[in-house]
C-alpha cells in the first residue's frame, strides 16, 4: 500500500516544488538517486543476508524506512506549491480541476493503461522466475545471488534514467516508452537466460526496459505533460499505477501456472509474448500518444 501512494505522491511534490517547466528534469534526477539508493541498499541487503542472515536483512529495511521518514519531514510544506501539484494550469491561479471524467475520456490516459497493463502482465514476472530457475537448480545462493541482479539492474537504472531525461526534452515520452518495450524484449530473448549466468545481461537489459528504468521517467512524465491544466494529474497517475498493478499482480499466477505445468522454459515464452503484445499495441495506438 505505501509503495503505491509513493509515486503519486512524490511526482506531485516534485510538481509542486519545481513546477511543469522543471518537472522532468527534476523527475530524472529523483529516478537516477533513487536507483542509487537500491542499489547500495541491495548490496548491504546481500552482504549482510549472506554473514548473518535473512532477519538482518528485514531489520535494515526497517532501518532505511525510519531514514526516509527523517528525510521527508526535512520537506518544508511551504515549498510545495498545491496549485500546480495537482497539475492545475500555473498561470491562472484560478482554474479549477476538469471533473473526474477525464479519466476515461482521455485517450492518451486509456491507451497508456492498457499498454502498460498488458506489458506487466508478462514482465512483472519474469525476473523472479529467472531467479527461482537457477537457485532451485542448486546453481547460485539465494541471498547473494538475489541481491546481485538487483545491484546490477539499479546500477543501469541510474544511467537510464539520466538518459530517458534528456531525450524528453527534445523528443517525448512516447519514443521512451516504445524503447523499453523493446529492449526488454530483446532481453528475454538471449540464449541460456534461465541459467544463472545468463540473468545479468537480462538484468542488465531489464534495468534499462522496465517501469523502474526508462518508464520511471516516460510513465509520470506522459501522464504529466498530456493532462497538464486538467487538475487531475495525481489521480490519473494513481490511475496508471492501479492498472499496472492489476497485471503484475497477475503475471505471477500465470508464470507460476505455465511453469508448474510445461516448465521454465515455456513460461518466458508466455511472459516475453505478452510483452511483445503490449508492444504492438503501444504502435498501433500510438497516434493518440506520440505527442507526448
Amino acid at each position: 500500500m505505501a509503495g503505491a501512494a509513493i509515486v503519486p505522491a512524490v511526482t506531485g511534490i516534485t510538481r509542486g516544488m519545481v513546477g511543469q517547466k522543471g518537472f522532468n528534469r527534476q523527475n530524472g534526477r529523483n529516478q537516477a538517486f533513487k536507483r542509487s539508493g537500491n542499489m547500495i541498499g541491495a548490496a548491504a541487503s546481500g552482504l549482510l543476508g549472506w554473514k548473518l542472515g535473512y532477519f538482518s536483512v528485514f531489520a535494515l529495511s526497517a532501518l532505511f524506512g525510519a531514514i526516509t521518514v527523517a528525510c521527508v519531514l526535512l520537506i518544508r510544506p511551504g515549498s510545495i506549491n498545491d496549485h500546480a501539484a495537482r497539475g492545475n494550469n500555473e498561470d491562472d491561479p484560478k482554474s479549477q480541476p476538469s471533473g473526474l471524467t477525464v479519466l476515461l475520456r482521455h485517450k492518451p490516459l486509456l491507451v497508456l493503461g492498457l499498454a502498460l497493463a498488458v506489458f506487466q502482465l508478462g514482465n512483472a514476472a519474469i525476473i523472479p522466475f529467472y531467479g527461482i530457475s537457477a537457485v532451485s537448480n542448486g546453481k547460485a545462493n539465494g541471498p547473494s545471488f538475489v541481491a546481485t541482479t538487483i545491484v546490477i539492474a539499479q546500477g543501469v537504472m541510474v544511467v537510464a534514467s539520466i538518459v530517458a531525461m534528456r531525450i524528453a526534452e527534445k523528443r517525448n515520452y512516447w519514443l521512451i516508452l516504445l524503447v523499453s518495450f523493446l529492449v526488454l524484449r530483446c532481453g528475454e530473448s538471449l540464449p541460456g537466460s534461465s541459467m544463472a549466468g545468463g540473468v545479468v545481461p537480462v538484468e542488465v537489459l531489464d534495468g534499462i526496459g522496465i517501469g523502474t528504468g526508462l518508464q520511471s521517467v516516460a510513465v509520470p512524465g506522459m501522464a504529466t505533460r498530456s493532462l497538464y491544466g486538467t487538475g487531475r494529474v495525481n489521480l490519473a497517475q494513481g490511475a496508471v499505477i492501479t492498472v499496472q498493478g492489476v497485471g503484475a499482480a497477475f503475471s505471477p499466477a500465470l508464470g507460476g501456472w505455465v511453469a508448474h505445468w510445461i516448465g521454465y522454459s515455456s513460461t518466458f515464452l508466455v511472459l516475453g509474448g505478452l510483452g511483445l503484445l503490449a508492444t504492438l499495441v503501444l504502435v498501433a495506438l500510438g497516434a493518440a500518444v506520440k505527442q507526448y
